[in-house]
């Protein structure tokens, strides 16, 4: 006689069935071969030269006739032996040609589940499933699906992780999204313009070569400074650009959807509940505009972008759906440090500010660069009070918040008494505020 346990888990492997990636997987794991070689040449510049002049040309095309067979072969291998499985609790990733590695992923820890479709997959009609877990720094995928099976299985799981019966979970789909705001080309265009940083870098880029040329007349040490410089640049405009074209957020049952992407589109998800800061950045260039940047601490999950720019009032009203109950609070609410704080940090010490409402916890840093932060109660881990001897000299502390997304939060040289008084309420008010807090459940 068979026990219950062992009959039900008999049941579930013969349910499970296992599935292997799309057929055109093998063209992209065929690269790594030749990527050796690639990075060998650029680390090795003089070396590999050396070495191409000694080749004839009858080596060279008995070389390229093992090495693209080669680079095949083990891209076949690799998409064989690569398999995926869900079950009733997790999903199941089996890789490895040589070493053989089995992932298990519970799908009660899932954070998010993203799709995104680099430039050639979309043009092979797939797509690349990315998944952020609990306690994992890396995230697993599954590169690359179908498009509309890469859309399928995110909604399953979801589905499943919400707690639908796997029977039913595939029959779910996914969850119906409403368009809350989508950022014009010219838009984000014009505030990547008025960025400083990119200004900053590109004067750089010049000024900097520039004068290594007039001290050393040397051409390699120019185009060694002059390239990072302006790839810098580059990316900081142009690499911007192309990443946050046509950003359109929505709102949906398992959280905010965010599709972005010029090239390489993206569709990612920003999980209720698992935001643990929301920072309102407002450069310089931008306030006359009434501008703002949104960026988020999300634990688990490398999503850090919300907004790339929006007015401040419709940004307002985001926020409020990522952080339910909480309102940003005008600039006349937030109060300033002592006068004497200026004795420990002069002039920048008047864009430091504070607020507390009953939702969340707000610091504001920055002058030039302004950066409102809101902190959940319910998301601070523990509460420090720090106080070095020149603040202690003139009565003023800092108080810092740490988060779950392992980020900290700090409200700058506030009054000494002040800043006891804060340590105690907040930790008064993190306690409260996690026991009353809803679950964190997709489609909860």
């Amino acid at each position: 006689m068979t026990a219950p346990g062992v009959d039900d888990a008999v049941g579930e492997r013969r349910s499970v069935t296992d599935r292997r990636l799309h057929p055109v997987t093998p063209l992209r794991r065929a690269w790594a071969p030749v990527a050796v070689l690639i990075g060998w040449a650029v680390h090795d510049p003089d070396q590999a030269q050396r070495q191409l002049t000694r080749l004839t040309t009858t080596t060279i095309l008995v070389a390229l006739a093992v090495l693209v067979p080669a680079a095949a072969l083990y891209g076949f291998l690799t998409w064989w032996f690569t398999h995926f499985a869900v079950t009733d609790s997790e999903l199941r990733i089996r890789t490895g040609l040589v070493y053989r590695r089995t992932a298990h992923i519970r799908l009660e820890r899932i954070q998010a589940i993203d799709i995104t479709q680099p430039l050639l997959a979309r043009v092979a009609g797939v797509s690349k499933l990315k998944l952020d877990v609990i306690g994992t720094d890396k995230k697993d995928e599954l590169a690359f699906l179908g498009a509309d099976e890469a859309r399928a299985l995110r909604a399953e799981l979801l589905a499943r992780a919400a707690g639908f019966a796997p029977e039913t979970a595939h029959e779910v789909g996914e969850a119906p999204s409403q368009e809350l705001l989508r950022v014009p080309p010219g838009v984000l265009a014009v505030s990547l313009v008025l960025t400083g940083a990119t200004w900053g870098t590109l004067a750089a880029a010049v000024v900097v070569p520039t004068i290594l040329w007039l001290v050393t007349e040397s051409a390699w040490s120019v185009l060694a400074t002059a390239v990072p410089l302006f790839g810098a640049a580059g990316a900081s405009s142009v690499g911007r650009f192309v990443a946050e074209y046509d950003w359109t957020v929505g709102e949906s049952p398992d959280g905010l959807r965010l599709d972005h992407g010029l090239l390489d589109r993206a569709h990612e998800t920003v999980p209720p509940g698992r935001v643990q800061t929301v920072r309102i950045v407002e450069p310089l260039l931008w306030r006359r505009r009434g501008w703002v940047r949104v960026e988020l601490d999300v634990a688990g999950s490398s999503n850090s972008v919300l907004l790339p720019v929006a007015p401040r009032e419709i940004a307002a009203s985001v926020v409020a759906r990522v952080l339910p109950g909480a309102t940003v609070p005008p600039r006349a609410a937030l109060s300033r440090p002592p006068r004497r704080a200026g004795r420990c940090v002069p002039v920048w010490w008047r864009g430091y500010g504070l607020a507390v409402t009953d939702a969340v916890f707000v610091a504001r840093t920055g002058l030039l660069r302004r950066s409102l932060a809101l902190v959940p109660h319910a998301k601070v881990q523990s509460v420090r009070l720090a106080q070095g001897p020149w603040e202690r000299l003139w009565g003023v502390a800092d108080v810092h918040l740490d988060t779950g997304a392992n980020k900290t939060v700090t409200a700058r040289l506030r009054d000494a008494q002040e800043a006891a008084e804060l340590l105690r309420a907040q930790a008064e008010r993190s306690r409260t505020g996690r026991r009353d807090a809803r679950p964190d459940r997709w489609m909860a």
